[in-house]
């Protein structure tokens, strides 16, 4: 009777702790709704150091200039207008962004896993991968944002709805290319390239670092002498993502825009931070670590690789490339970057949490997990810290 009184009582404790999960979510979902809404209603003014964001500016150009320049052009214009022409309903609408963002998280880390059900590791665990920062270290660089680089950025609402629906992408993807190399359905190739255009057409920072990795993994299959006809329909995916990006390329570098692309190494790295080499690496400190005591599995794990792939492109994109004209500081080549260390957090992560159960020095692994813990908990609580500030209005030069 003991026993099963025991086993009963770890699961109401189970039970509760997925519940109070669930309740902490619905509280950072209502925490962004404060901070979006607050956000959405600042002046158009530069001097303005409260509450900063590009939100009213995306605002803006839509109500009042009617430039439509993202997919999200057309649901901020809608929401305007349902909303009797206040932002409260982009608010509310980026603040369900946020939240689905953390259960997607979830839902992927489960998948990586291998959990049928979501449980309060995998909840906690999405929660603070969605809050975690760069490793702070005032050497590095003096300002918790703009000095580094981080998967987690509110300030920006087109990229909040693309790294949504990054994480779609990613999670069919992943699904998809299991099974490709013997059958791919209709039904997946239209969800998979209908995500990617989606994805695109909110921002196409994603594509840019996701599309060259495949294509050098479709390149590998064919050498391992996949069907070409799988290949290419794998492939093919993108395709009608490619079209949008044309379009969005009109429309940002246009030659009215008197905006365009220059070869500058370092210069977007290099805008904020005191020792810029050392900044970036602070940014993934988390990651690198992981790294350290996986690089063997690195090899054999084709999605571990698959993901530090599109880091690396995301990187090489952001160091090399830079803006030319007046949005010369905006740092918009970092975007796809940014994605990519969210996504080798996650990754990170799951490689991470088996440490403990490795048999081959098992104690350098257990010695492992308890570094990287340390690390990842420092980036958490920068994080979380730094949301707190956000909370305030405080600026992003902090």
């Amino acid at each position: 009777m003991e026993e099963g009184g025991g086993k009963k009582s770890i699961g109401k404790k189970k039970e509760y702790a997925v519940f109070a999960l669930w309740g902490i979510i619905i509280v950072y979902g209502l925490l962004c709704l404060y901070l979006f809404y607050m956000q959405s209603i600042q002046p158009l003014d530069g001097n303005n150091r409260y509450f900063q964001s590009d939100l009213p500016y995306h605002i803006s150009m839509i109500v009042d200039d009617g430039w439509y320049y993202s997919f999200t052009a057309y649901a901020w214009q809608l929401l305007y207008w349902l909303g009797g022409k206040s932002t409260v309903l982009i608010a509310a609408f980026l603040a369900a962004v946020a939240v689905f963002t953390v259960l997607l998280t979830e839902k992927l880390l489960r998948m990586l896993l291998k959990r049928k059900a979501a449980d309060a590791l995998t909840l906690a665990a999405a929660l603070g991968l969605n809050l975690v920062m760069a490793f702070y270290w005032s050497y590095a660089g003096q300002y918790r944002y703009v000095s580094y680089q981080s998967g987690n950025l509110w300030h920006n609402s087109t990229y909040q709805c693309m790294k949504l629906a990054s994480l779609a992408v990613m999670i069919v993807y992943i699904k998809t290319e299991q099974g490709y190399r013997q059958k791919i359905t209709r039904g997946q190739w239209i969800l998979l390239a209908g995500l990617l255009t989606l994805c695109t057409g909110i921002k196409p920072s994603f594509l840019t670092v996701f599309a060259p990795v495949l294509a050098v993994k479709l390149a590998a299959d064919l050498c391992r002498k996949v069907p070409f006809r799988q290949v290419f329909l794998l492939g093919s995916t993108v395709l009608p993502a490619c079209g949008v990006v044309l379009w969005q390329s009109t429309v940002l570098f246009g030659q009215e825009t008197g905006n365009g692309m220059a070869f500058a190494p370092w210069y977007v790295f290099s805008l904020h931070a005191n020792k810029t080499k050392l900044a970036v690496l602070c940014s993934i400190a988390f990651p690198l670590v992981v790294l350290l005591f996986s690089f063997k599995e690195l090899w054999k794990d084709r999605q571990y690789l698959f993901v530090w792939g599109m880091t690396g492109v995301g990187f090489l994109q952001a160091l090399c490339l830079a803006e030319t004209g007046s949005r010369s500081r905006d740092g918009n080549f970092l975007w796809g970057y940014c994605f990519t260390i969210f996504l080798v957090f996650v990754f990170s992560v799951e490689k991470w949490l088996h440490f403990p159960e490795k048999k081959e020095h098992p104690r350098l692994y257990k010695a492992a997990f308890g570094l990287g813990g340390c690390v990842l908990a420092y980036q958490l609580y920068c994080g979380v810290l730094f949301f707190a500030r956000l909370l305030t209005g405080a600026t992003y030069f902090m």
